[in-house]
Protein backbone atom coordinates (compact mmCIF):
# COMPACT_ATOMS: atom_id res chain seq x y z
CA UNK A 1 0.00 0.00 0.00
CA UNK A 2 1.42 3.66 -0.77
CA UNK A 3 2.01 6.00 2.23
CA UNK A 4 1.01 9.10 0.29
CA UNK A 5 -1.89 11.01 1.59
CA UNK A 6 -1.88 12.99 -1.08
CA UNK A 7 -3.13 9.94 -3.26
CA UNK A 8 -5.24 9.27 -0.62
CA UNK A 9 -7.07 12.04 -0.78
CA UNK A 10 -7.23 11.89 -4.81
CA UNK A 11 -8.87 7.96 -4.24
CA UNK A 12 -11.34 9.72 -2.50
CA UNK A 13 -12.43 12.79 -4.51
CA UNK A 14 -12.10 10.59 -7.87
CA UNK A 15 -14.69 8.19 -6.32
CA UNK A 16 -16.91 10.54 -5.62
CA UNK A 17 -17.01 11.86 -9.15
CA UNK A 18 -17.24 8.31 -10.41
CA UNK A 19 -20.62 7.63 -8.08
CA UNK A 20 -21.89 10.71 -9.86
CA UNK A 21 -21.44 9.43 -13.28
CA UNK A 22 -22.62 5.93 -12.20
CA UNK A 23 -25.78 7.71 -11.08
CA UNK A 24 -26.64 9.05 -14.88
CA UNK A 25 -25.36 5.70 -16.46
CA UNK A 26 -27.92 3.58 -14.54
CA UNK A 27 -30.34 5.82 -15.71
CA UNK A 28 -29.69 6.41 -19.44
CA UNK A 29 -32.77 9.23 -19.90
CA UNK A 30 -31.00 11.42 -17.42
CA UNK A 31 -28.00 11.44 -19.61
CA UNK A 32 -28.80 14.76 -21.22
CA UNK A 33 -26.43 14.48 -23.89
CA UNK A 34 -25.62 17.33 -26.09
CA UNK A 35 -22.59 18.27 -28.54
CA UNK A 36 -19.35 21.03 -28.23
CA UNK A 37 -18.39 23.41 -30.85
CA UNK A 38 -15.85 20.47 -31.71
CA UNK A 39 -18.83 18.10 -32.33
CA UNK A 40 -17.58 15.86 -29.13
CA UNK A 41 -20.64 14.80 -27.23
CA UNK A 42 -21.17 16.29 -23.48
CA UNK A 43 -23.58 14.59 -21.00
CA UNK A 44 -25.15 14.77 -17.66
CA UNK A 45 -22.47 12.40 -16.00
CA UNK A 46 -19.18 14.63 -17.34
CA UNK A 47 -21.02 18.21 -15.86
CA UNK A 48 -21.35 16.43 -12.33
CA UNK A 49 -18.07 14.39 -12.42
CA UNK A 50 -16.68 18.03 -13.07
CA UNK A 51 -18.53 19.74 -10.78
CA UNK A 52 -17.41 17.09 -7.88
CA UNK A 53 -13.98 17.43 -8.36
CA UNK A 54 -13.33 20.96 -9.37
CA UNK A 55 -15.26 21.77 -5.90
CA UNK A 56 -13.30 19.38 -3.86
CA UNK A 57 -9.72 20.41 -5.46
CA UNK A 58 -10.53 23.92 -4.63
CA UNK A 59 -10.98 22.55 -0.72
CA UNK A 60 -7.84 21.29 -0.70
CA UNK A 61 -4.83 22.92 1.06
CA UNK A 62 -2.96 23.76 -1.41
CA UNK A 63 -4.30 26.12 -4.19
CA UNK A 64 -3.30 25.52 -7.67
CA UNK A 65 -4.99 26.34 -10.91
CA UNK A 66 -7.73 23.89 -12.07
CA UNK A 67 -7.93 22.77 -15.85
CA UNK A 68 -11.04 20.96 -16.90
CA UNK A 69 -12.12 19.46 -20.42
CA UNK A 70 -15.60 20.96 -18.81
CA UNK A 71 -14.95 24.18 -17.50
CA UNK A 72 -13.80 27.99 -19.05
CA UNK A 73 -10.33 27.48 -20.46
CA UNK A 74 -7.78 30.35 -19.35
CA UNK A 75 -5.64 31.78 -21.87
CA UNK A 76 -2.04 30.58 -22.58
CA UNK A 77 -0.53 34.03 -21.21
CA UNK A 78 -2.46 32.91 -18.60
CA UNK A 79 -1.46 29.23 -18.60
CA UNK A 80 2.02 29.65 -19.01
CA UNK A 81 3.57 31.01 -15.79
CA UNK A 82 1.71 27.94 -13.89
CA UNK A 83 4.36 25.66 -12.18
CA UNK A 84 1.71 23.47 -10.40
CA UNK A 85 -1.52 22.93 -11.79
CA UNK A 86 -4.34 20.02 -11.46
CA UNK A 87 -5.69 18.47 -15.08
CA UNK A 88 -8.95 16.86 -15.15
CA UNK A 89 -10.63 14.93 -17.61
CA UNK A 90 -14.17 14.45 -15.72
CA UNK A 91 -15.48 11.54 -18.10
CA UNK A 92 -12.85 10.15 -20.29
CA UNK A 93 -14.66 7.89 -23.09
CA UNK A 94 -18.45 9.77 -23.36
CA UNK A 95 -18.94 8.06 -26.54
CA UNK A 96 -18.39 4.89 -25.19
CA UNK A 97 -20.10 6.10 -21.76
CA UNK A 98 -22.92 7.02 -24.61
CA UNK A 99 -22.54 3.38 -25.90
CA UNK A 100 -22.79 1.78 -22.50
CA UNK A 101 -19.65 -0.63 -23.30
CA UNK A 102 -18.24 0.59 -19.76
CA UNK A 103 -14.92 1.61 -21.02
CA UNK A 104 -14.90 4.75 -19.84
CA UNK A 105 -13.05 6.62 -17.26
CA UNK A 106 -12.50 9.87 -14.51
CA UNK A 107 -9.48 11.00 -14.47
CA UNK A 108 -7.34 13.48 -12.33
CA UNK A 109 -3.66 14.87 -12.72
CA UNK A 110 -1.15 16.71 -10.83
CA UNK A 111 1.34 18.13 -13.53
CA UNK A 112 4.64 20.21 -12.34
CA UNK A 113 6.55 22.04 -14.64
CA UNK A 114 4.92 20.42 -17.91
CA UNK A 115 5.06 16.84 -16.13
CA UNK A 116 2.69 14.48 -14.99
CA UNK A 117 4.08 13.92 -10.83
CA UNK A 118 0.58 12.16 -9.59
CA UNK A 119 -2.53 10.66 -11.36
CA UNK A 120 -6.12 8.99 -10.96
CA UNK A 121 -7.90 6.94 -13.05
CA UNK A 122 -10.99 5.58 -12.12
CA UNK A 123 -13.26 2.74 -13.94
CA UNK A 124 -16.56 3.32 -12.40
CA UNK A 125 -18.36 0.38 -14.17
CA UNK A 126 -15.91 -1.79 -12.38
CA UNK A 127 -15.36 0.45 -9.10
CA UNK A 128 -11.27 -0.09 -9.86
CA UNK A 129 -8.80 2.96 -9.59
CA UNK A 130 -5.35 3.35 -10.31
CA UNK A 131 -3.14 5.60 -8.58
CA UNK A 132 0.45 6.43 -9.61
CA UNK A 133 3.21 8.84 -8.80
CA UNK A 134 6.17 9.74 -10.58
CA UNK A 135 9.44 8.18 -8.76
CA UNK A 136 7.10 6.54 -5.64
CA UNK A 137 5.08 3.67 -7.68
CA UNK A 138 1.73 2.81 -8.73
CA UNK A 139 -1.25 0.88 -7.63
CA UNK A 140 -4.69 -0.66 -8.43
CA UNK A 141 -7.43 -0.66 -5.69
CA UNK A 142 -10.41 -2.34 -5.93
CA UNK A 143 -13.82 -1.22 -5.20
CA UNK A 144 -13.38 -3.05 -1.62
CA UNK A 145 -10.06 -1.19 -1.29
CA UNK A 146 -7.73 -4.01 -2.07
CA UNK A 147 -4.78 -2.41 -3.34
CA UNK A 148 -1.95 -3.85 -5.05
CA UNK A 149 1.51 -2.34 -6.75
CA UNK A 150 1.37 -2.72 -10.78
CA UNK A 151 4.65 -2.66 -13.17
CA UNK A 152 4.56 -2.19 -16.92
CA UNK A 153 6.53 -5.36 -18.16
CA UNK A 154 9.31 -5.17 -19.63
CA UNK A 155 10.69 -6.50 -23.09
CA UNK A 156 13.50 -8.72 -22.65
CA UNK A 157 12.69 -11.39 -25.47
CA UNK A 158 12.38 -9.31 -28.21
CA UNK A 159 10.74 -12.11 -30.13
CA UNK A 160 7.78 -12.65 -28.19
CA UNK A 161 4.56 -11.62 -29.06
CA UNK A 162 4.04 -7.27 -28.61
CA UNK A 163 0.86 -6.65 -27.85
CA UNK A 164 -0.51 -3.04 -28.73
CA UNK A 165 -3.17 -1.42 -27.62
CA UNK A 166 -5.68 0.47 -30.21
CA UNK A 167 -8.85 2.82 -29.41
CA UNK A 168 -12.18 1.96 -30.16
CA UNK A 169 -13.24 4.80 -31.70
CA UNK A 170 -10.08 6.33 -33.65
CA UNK A 171 -8.13 3.88 -36.18
CA UNK A 172 -6.89 4.62 -39.37
CA UNK A 173 -4.05 4.08 -42.37
CA UNK A 174 -1.65 5.01 -40.28
CA UNK A 175 -2.21 3.37 -37.24
CA UNK A 176 -2.78 -0.07 -39.86
CA UNK A 177 0.29 0.36 -41.57
CA UNK A 178 2.58 0.85 -38.21
CA UNK A 179 1.15 -2.24 -37.12
CA UNK A 180 1.79 -4.25 -39.89
CA UNK A 181 5.37 -2.62 -39.89
CA UNK A 182 5.46 -4.06 -36.63
CA UNK A 183 4.85 -7.25 -37.33
CA UNK A 184 6.96 -7.53 -40.07
CA UNK A 185 10.23 -7.37 -37.72
CA UNK A 186 9.37 -9.12 -34.65
CA UNK A 187 6.37 -11.33 -35.70
CA UNK A 188 3.20 -11.48 -34.22
CA UNK A 189 1.26 -8.77 -33.04
CA UNK A 190 -1.38 -9.27 -30.74
CA UNK A 191 -3.96 -6.54 -30.85
CA UNK A 192 -6.28 -5.00 -28.14
CA UNK A 193 -9.06 -2.17 -29.16
CA UNK A 194 -10.23 -0.53 -25.91
CA UNK A 195 -11.88 2.76 -25.43
CA UNK A 196 -10.55 5.85 -23.08
CA UNK A 197 -7.32 5.78 -20.95
CA UNK A 198 -8.00 2.01 -19.74
CA UNK A 199 -5.47 2.06 -22.69
CA UNK A 200 -2.80 3.56 -21.02
CA UNK A 201 -3.78 1.87 -17.56
CA UNK A 202 -3.17 -1.88 -19.13
CA UNK A 203 0.13 -0.23 -20.37
CA UNK A 204 1.15 0.08 -16.43
CA UNK A 205 -0.97 -3.21 -15.19
CA UNK A 206 2.04 -5.38 -17.02
CA UNK A 207 -1.01 -6.01 -19.68
CA UNK A 208 0.23 -4.53 -22.81
CA UNK A 209 3.30 -3.17 -24.30
CA UNK A 210 2.51 -0.32 -26.28
CA UNK A 211 -0.20 2.12 -27.17
CA UNK A 212 0.37 4.43 -30.49
CA UNK A 213 -1.50 7.07 -30.83
CA UNK A 214 -1.49 8.84 -34.14
CA UNK A 215 -4.68 10.44 -34.12
CA UNK A 216 -5.63 13.68 -31.92
CA UNK A 217 -6.20 13.36 -28.66
CA UNK A 218 -6.18 17.21 -25.86
CA UNK A 219 -3.94 16.76 -22.87
CA UNK A 220 -6.07 15.93 -20.53
CA UNK A 221 -7.07 12.08 -21.95
CA UNK A 222 -3.43 11.46 -20.97
CA UNK A 223 -2.12 13.41 -18.01
CA UNK A 224 -3.42 11.40 -15.19
CA UNK A 225 -2.81 7.75 -17.51
CA UNK A 226 0.75 8.92 -17.92
CA UNK A 227 1.64 9.47 -14.39
CA UNK A 228 0.32 6.06 -13.42
CA UNK A 229 2.58 4.77 -16.24
CA UNK A 230 5.71 6.75 -15.10
CA UNK A 231 5.03 5.89 -11.30
CA UNK A 232 4.73 1.72 -13.06
CA UNK A 233 7.95 1.99 -14.86
CA UNK A 234 6.87 2.99 -18.59
CA UNK A 235 6.58 6.32 -20.72
CA UNK A 236 4.62 8.62 -22.70
CA UNK A 237 6.62 9.97 -25.27
CA UNK A 238 6.33 11.93 -29.12
CA UNK A 239 7.18 10.50 -32.24
CA UNK A 240 10.94 11.90 -31.88
CA UNK A 241 11.23 9.62 -28.47
CA UNK A 242 11.14 12.53 -26.42
CA UNK A 243 8.89 12.46 -22.90
CA UNK A 244 5.54 14.02 -23.50
CA UNK A 245 5.18 17.48 -21.50
CA UNK A 246 1.74 19.37 -21.11
CA UNK A 247 0.77 22.83 -21.00
CA UNK A 248 3.94 23.87 -23.22
CA UNK A 249 2.06 26.21 -26.06
CA UNK A 250 -1.55 27.59 -26.98
CA UNK A 251 -2.99 24.44 -28.21
CA UNK A 252 -4.29 21.96 -25.54
CA UNK A 253 -3.76 19.07 -28.32
CA UNK A 254 -0.86 16.08 -27.87
CA UNK A 255 1.08 15.44 -30.65
CA UNK A 256 1.06 11.83 -31.73
CA UNK A 257 2.77 9.35 -29.65
CA UNK A 258 3.73 6.23 -28.17
CA UNK A 259 2.92 5.12 -24.74
CA UNK A 260 5.21 2.38 -24.07
CA UNK A 261 5.42 -0.18 -21.02
CA UNK A 262 9.31 -0.59 -21.49
CA UNK A 263 11.10 2.48 -22.37
CA UNK A 264 15.08 0.84 -22.47
CA UNK A 265 13.21 -0.85 -24.89
CA UNK A 266 14.89 0.62 -28.53
CA UNK A 267 11.49 1.43 -29.86
CA UNK A 268 13.14 3.38 -32.56
CA UNK A 269 14.21 0.65 -34.30
CA UNK A 270 10.65 -1.17 -34.12
CA UNK A 271 8.48 2.16 -35.08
Amino acid sequence: MWNDDQLTILLEIIREAGSEVLSVYSDPSNSRISYKGDDSPITEADRLANSTIVQALKKLPVNFPILSEESAKPSYRKRESWIDYWLIDPLDGTKEFIKQNGEFTVNIAHIRNGIPEMGAVHVPVSGVTYLGKRGSGAWMVDQDDVAREIHARKIENPSRAIKVMTSRSHRNDLLDNLIQNISGKVGEVEIVTMGSSLKICLLAEGKADLYPRLTPTCEWDTAAAHAVLAGSGGEIFDVNFRSLKYNQKSSLLNPNFFAVADPNFDWGKLL
